[in-house]
């Protein structure tokens, strides 16, 4: 197998010299960093539209947009690093190096999300209506940059000969990403490697998320709820997904996965909160009906005596007339 190459091999599908990198007038732009830049334009593409589909202002999200993506960018670096540090504490300077991945996805979903209440706050603007539109962006900056990850051979599972197995070249990938599993299934004489996509699987899973929310944009019962789906949805498939990958982030001293514990978190709230709102609303419509009979009963009476005063009224008069 070639160093550069690719192979599904039970679908099929072999992959010549796929580049990492690609040249530009002599400049070196790795197709890592190229891929996430498309996914951050198709996502606000996305949110602009359907922006102006539930009658929100497409101008705030681009205002939003601007401090959501560097500050996401930062937060998911940092959280990289920071459940990465016995690996960045001997060559701090490393930690400004992106080019070769190193950005959490749920780093940047935190640190855009608490950026876009900033922003909500300061400028008064309805923050769950804005979050229902918004995470349909940050799924389709997820979908698309999880390409960037099989551009740099990494984000893959344990060993497996399922239908969708993938093989890399064993000095296409990092070492510490080569688990047990995957050691012990590597055949003398041969250079590769055979995993999990698991980038593939979470980009496929983000995708059906992405169109459910789309469907009920204009079909949800309370702003938020749309918040509440992503939260709830890409939990599940981040605790599930992360469960086969071989470059889980820890808890130090533990052999917890952060980001499959935050997932599961993360999941049982939504869940909760959906569940809570529900409740809220059902509550109200029941409110709203006992009080709108309760108005009935207290127009009818009052209609009783109206008409009896006026039949008194009327009374009186043939009576003088009389």
């Amino acid at each position: 197998m070639g160093g550069g190459d690719i192979a599904f091999p039970n679908l099929g599908i072999y992959l010549k010299n796929v580049p990492q990198y690609i040249n530009i007038f002599g400049l070196k732009i790795a197709l890592y960093g190229v891929v996430i830049g498309i996914g951050m334009l198709l996502a606000f593409l996305l949110i602009c539209k359907q922006a102006k589909r539930v009658g929100l202002s497409d101008e705030d999200f681009l205002d939003a947009g601007i401090y959501i993506v560097i500050f996401g960018v930062l937060g998911a670096r940092l959280y990289y690093v920071i459940f990465s540090w016995d690996y960045y504490k001997d060559n701090p300077i490393s930690i400004l190096n992106i080019r070769e991945g190193g950005l959490a996805i749920y780093g940047g979903v935190i640190a855009g999300f608490a950026t876009l209440i900033i922003y909500c706050l300061i400028k008064k603007k309805p923050l769950k209506a804005m979050a229902d539109i918004a995470f349909q962006g940050v799924l389709v900056g997820q979908i698309v940059g999880r390409w960037g990850n099989f551009f740099n051979r990494e984000v893959f599972g344990t060993y497996t000969n399922n239908l969708f197995a993938m093989r890399l070249p064993i000095t296409a990938v990092r070492e510490r990403d080569i688990d047990a599993a995957i050691f012990a299934h590597i055949e003398e004489g041969t250079n590769y490697i055979q995993v999990h996509p698991t980038f593939l699987y979470e980009g496929t899973l983000n995708l059906i998320l992405l169109l459910i929310i789309i469907f009920m944009t204009k079909r949800k019962k309370y702003d938020g709820q749309l918040c509440l789906m992503y939260f709830g949805g890409y939990g599940i498939i981040r605790f599930i997904v992360e469960g086969i990958r071989t470059d889980q982030l820890h808890i130090k001293g533990t052999n917890i996965a952060v980001s499959q514990l935050l997932g599961l978190l993360l999941f049982v709230a939504a869940l909760t909160l959906a569940i809570i709102a529900r409740t809220k609303i059902a509550k109200a419509a029941i409110l709203g009906s006992e009080t709108y009979e309760a108005k009935i009963e207290k127009i009818e009476p009052a209609d009783e005596e109206k008409d009896e005063k006026i039949e008194e009224e009327t009374a009186e008069e043939d009576t003088k007339e009389k």
